[in-house]
Parts: structure tokens; sequence; C-alpha cells
């Protein structure tokens, strides 16, 4: 995401994922030109077919672009190694004691500090639920084939109550028994386009644990503490 400008030349399919685990994965395709270009349910019954369905997906869909995707997934990108050791408390990163280790990210710390909304704190690798175990999966099998953006529809909404954004196009497939679930998968599109086109962000990365793209620019300067990982500190 550093080189938006270079990655947009390549880029001809920007595609939403919202994961779930106990109803299907939908999905949601704008093009370059904010075209609606597909919409749907990822096929499969397990964590494996659900990615490789995924990969199919991708693949077909740059082919018919000949060009690269990119995959917006409302998901962690990776598990814990280990639990963090650092909090943001009253407006300032404090290291706390091995009894308080906790969960969660530095993009989602960033995220919750900004009151763009409440992450779902991300777990350590081997003690993940199974709709982030799938996420993972989602992620690795896209490596190599499509840019990867981990996004988080419900700060989007927030970030984009209340900005000017180009229209975004809603087509109905797949939206029946699935409302809610295609419309985060149509922002996570959305968001991806607007990251790679310079009009929004990315938050966190700081423990090179992923960051969360967004729609938008930060309502903070770049100076803001909790935008800096205090952990190289340590």
């Amino acid at each position: 995401m550093d080189d938006s400008d270079n990655v947009s030349m390549k880029v001809s399919v920007f595609l939403g994922i919202d994961v779930q685990i106990r109803r299907p994965c939908t999905y949601y395709a704008l093009d370059q030109d904010l075209t609606y270009v597909d919409s749907g349910l990822l096929e499969g019954e397990t964590i494996e077919s659900i990615s490789q369905g995924l990969r199919a997906l991708v693949q077909n869909l740059s082919g018919q672009a000949a060009g690269l995707a990119a995959v917006g997934i409302d998901a962690p990108r990776v598990g814990l190694p280990a639990l963090r050791q650092w909090f943001w408390r009253k407006g300032a990163w404090v290291r706390i004691s091995s009894q308080e280790r906790g969960y969660g990210r530095h993009c989602e710390v960033a995220v919750k500090a900004l009151g763009l909304g409440n992450p779902q704190w991300t777990r350590l690798a081997k003690d993940s639920p199974d709709w982030t175990q799938l996420g993972y999966r989602l992620f690795e099998v896209l490596d190599g084939l499509a840019e990867t953006y981990e996004v988080f529809p419900s700060a989007a909404y927030r970030m984009l109550n209340d900005t000017e954004h180009p229209p975004i196009p809603l087509r109905l497939k797949g939206f029946a028994g699935q409302t809610k679930d295609m419309l985060d998968a149509c922002v996570a599109a959305y968001t991806v386009w607007a990251c790679i086109n310079g009009r929004g962000t990315a938050v966190g990365g700081g423990d090179d644990l992923g960051t969360i793209a967004l729609p938008e620019k930060l309502p903070v300067p770049a100076s803001h503490p909790v935008l800096h990982w205090p952990g190289a500190q340590a």
C-alpha cells in the first residue's frame, strides 16, 4: 500500500470479502471506475474448500479483467504470536505486567483509540476462533496472486457517514438472507479502491502484524502517538 499510484495502474478489479463461518462468506467486486462487476457467496463447507473457492474466484475475475485483483478481507491477517505487552491508556502507551498482557494488534488499538470502531481483538494464533482461522487462510491462499488488505467495514461506515465520496453501485444479487454481510463486502471492495487510489489510508502495522485499510484519511495527524508502536523502544 505504500506505492498506491503504481499499484492503481495494475489493479483492475477490487474485491471485498465478508468472512463468516456459520453461513456463507459473501463477496462483492467493483472495477476501477466503481462499476459493479460481480457479487455472490463463496462455495465450500470447510476452511480449505472456502479458501480454494476464493482463490478460484480471484483467478477468474483477474482473467476476465485482464489485470490484478485487490482483495479486502474483513478478518485479521494473522493471529498473535504472543500476548500484547503494550496498552494505550489515557493518551499514552503503557507497558504492562505479564499478568495483564492482552489480545489485539497495533491496528486494532489505533482504530479503537481514534473512536472509529470496536474491534474483536485478535487472539493468539493457536487459540483463534474458527472465523478468524478462516480469515488467516484466505490471506494465505491469495499470497502472490492478489494485493490483499485487511478491512473493517464498521469503521468504514463511520468514516463515510459524514464525508463526500463517489457513488458506490449496489446490485442486489446475493442479498437475500445476507443483507448486512453483502453490504460489508461491498464497503470492503470500496475501501480497497479508495486506498489504492489515494483517498484512503492504513493504520497500525508497528507490531508487524498487519494494518487495517480505511476508506478516508485519519482524523488525526501522522504524528499522533497511537499511530506509532512503542515496542521497538522496549
